[in-house]
Formats: C-alpha cells, sequence, structure tokens
C-alpha cells in the first residue's frame, strides 16, 4: 500500500484514468464488431443500402479511433493499424 500522499494520489489518477480508457477501448471494440458485421451483410447481399449502411459504420469506427489517438488512450501507430484493418476488409469485400 501507498505510504505517501503523492502515491495515494497517483494510484487514484491512475484508476480514473483507466476506467476512462476501458470506456473509449470497449466502444472501439463495439464499434469494430458493428462494421464488420455490416461488411458481412454487404458482401452477402451486395445492394447500396448496405453500403450505406457499411460507410457509416467506418466513420463512426475512424472518428472514435481518431478520438482516442487524441486524447493518448491508443498510441498513433496503434490507432493508424486498427484503421488499416478496417479498410483492408472493405476493399477485400468489394473485390470479391
Amino acid at each position: 500500500m501507498a505510504n505517501s500522499k503523492s502515491a495515494i494520489k497517483r494510484i487514484k489518477t491512475a484508476e480514473r484514468n483507466r476506467l476512462r480508457n476501458k470506456t473509449y477501448k470497449s466502444s472501439l471494440k463495439t464499434l469494430t464488431k458493428k462494421y464488420f458485421s455490416a461488411v458481412e451483410a454487404y458482401t452477402a447481399e451486395p445492394t447500396s443500402e448496405n453500403m450505406e449502411v457499411v460507410n457509416n459504420a467506418m466513420s463512426e469506427a475512424y472518428s472514435k479511433i481518431d478520438k482516442a489517438v487524441k486524447r493518448k488512450v491508443l498510441h498513433r501507430n496503434n490507432g493508424a493499424r486498427k484503421k488499416s484493418r478496417i479498410a483492408r476488409v472493405l476493399k477485400q469485400a468489394t473485390a470479391v
């Protein structure tokens, strides 16, 4: 256990930041899963409506990734990698 006031404050700050980061990462995973399911639906039935759903889901995921990077929840390269994987899935789905 912490012995000084500053160590106690650091523990509180770290816990607060951990919870804040957890909400970002959790919502990011949710948006990514929604995007992947939208791409699957588009692959099964390629219509313009399904493509619009895919583009909206991609936009939301990109936005959340950018906000997480801006607030230093994710490292810049980690955010770029996640966005790249999202784009690659759509490119493979439209190429088929």
